[in-house]
């Protein structure tokens, strides 16, 4: 059987690994609604974390902006899928996804800023989410790893539907832009951080 030589290549019958990217998780997902209650409890005072496009001062906002919700009815939409693409992204290593979900954050954060209505304030883990999402459904063809495409068509049919939707310009209840440029910037950091040894060239699938 080929391996990778990336010590962070998956492995997904590791016990210590899940544990600890579900704790990862888990802990991420807690602290948004930390933030949340905070937020209510202060007035929202912490909705200004959002991003006001093209304003040089809101690009200090690009990063704190994916952690902010106005309300908990928003976290409480994002922290289902975080949790479980969050927990299988990083199953590949803590340090590939926080650089994977670091890269999600900044490109999406700087395409909202750039292109978003004037006038409009987004803030929210969703361009996270859709993020996470275009890496893990294309993670497992840029790898060559059977686990990992099975993974990506699973999870592509059961949120394939919403994540289209989420995306549709004709759908003016969210940030579709936010939620686009977290989905293609997830697919380019499939491809960004592909395991050491992965190459273009032909290879055999490994598990």
């Amino acid at each position: 059987m080929a391996v990778s030589s990336d010590q962070s290549a998956p492995a997904w019958h590791t016990g210590g690994r899940a544990r600890t990217a579900a704790k990862v998780m888990l802990a991420w997902v807690a602290f948004l609604w930390l933030l949340e209650i905070v937020d209510a409890s202060t007035g929202h005072a912490l909705d200004t974390f959002g991003i006001e496009p093209r304003r040089a001062a809101e690009l200090l906002d690009v990063v704190p902006a994916s952690f902010i919700h106005f309300g908990f009815g928003h976290v409480a939409a994002n922290s289902l899928p975080l949790l479980v693409f969050g927990f299988l992204a990083a199953l590949s290593g803590i340090r590939r996804f926080a650089a994977v979900a670091a890269m999600i954050i900044v490109v999406d954060g700087l395409g909202v800023w750039l292109v978003s209505p004037s006038g409009s304030n987004t803030a929210g883990a969703s361009g996270l989410v859709f993020g996470l999402f275009g890496y893990l459904l294309v993670r497992g063809f840029v790898d060559r790893s059977l686990l990992d495409i099975g993974a990506g068509l699973v999870i592509g049919a059961i949120w394939g539907s919403s994540i289209l939707v989420g995306i549709s310009p004709a759908n003016t209840s969210v940030s579709w832009q936010g939620h686009l440029f977290g989905l293609a910037a997830g697919v380019a950091a499939a491809f960004v951080f592909r395991r050491r040894g992965t190459s273009a060239s032909a290879r055999p699938l490994i598990p």
